[in-house]
């Protein structure tokens, strides 16, 4: 059974507080500011117990490291080009690729990760 640490509840708070799509390294930094003896290694452990319980989800987009964010309603990502900023997109999953993909393919079909690339408002202004 994993139990609540303060770790573990300080990174959860992190990701819930409003700062998502963070590295790994970005969490550890930012926790750090609340529990200074905290090492990398408890922050990449805990973000993988709370994967396993649900609580984050991982972005492996096209990207070279991984991002992590609370765990909530399926939506997609953009992905700023210019700045690497990842945007939240308010748009559903769409089940039905899902369902059409698992189809054609007879393939068992968990979920699907979508990611639209182009700059954001910010970079287009430049």
């Amino acid at each position: 059974m994993n139990r609540q640490t303060k770790q573990r509840g300080a990174i959860l708070g992190l990701l819930r507080g409003g700062y998502c799509h963070l590295t790994a390294d970005q969490v550890y930094d930012e926790v750090r500011k609340e529990i200074p003896s905290i090492s990398k290694g408890t922050v990449y452990r805990n973000l993988r117990v709370l994967q396993e319980m649900g609580l984050v989800s991982e972005l492996n987009l096209n990207d070279t490291v991984s991002r992590f964010e609370a765990k909530r309603d399926g939506h997609y990502h953009f992905h700023c080009e210019g700045c690497g900023r990842v945007f939240d997109i308010n748009e559903p999953i769409n089940k039905e690729l899902d369902r059409r993909i698992a189809d054609r393919t007879g393939y068992k079909i968990s979920y699907h990760q979508l990611e639209f690339r182009g700059l954001c408002h910010d970079c287009r202004k430049k």
